[in-house]
């Protein structure tokens, strides 16, 4: 199962699976206090899965790719081209 990792406006980012499935959140709670909220869909499969807090969003995004086999690969970004 791989996830796509999309930054929200909020400081957090959205962990869906390539299906569209929401699979959680990342949040920072705090400065280097990075926090995963599971989806309603996977919490029990993953219960066993610690959730915070990580020092970084890599550290937060590496529990996740370790504990379900997974990749996490952050979304293209969305918008105008920048110009050399």
């Amino acid at each position: 199962m791989d996830i796509v990792v999309t930054p929200t406006a909020l400081g957090a980012w959205n962990l869906v699976d390539l299906l569209g499935r929401h699979v959680g959140i990342v949040e920072e709670a705090a400065p280097a206090e990075f926090r995963i909220t599971l989806g309603e869909r996977i919490a029990d499969s993953m219960r066993a899965m610690k959730r915070g807090p990580f020092a970084t969003l890599d550290k937060a995004l590496s529990e996740i790719e370790t504990f379900t086999r997974s990749t996490c690969r952050l979304a293209p970004s969305i918008g105008p081209e920048k110009e050399a």
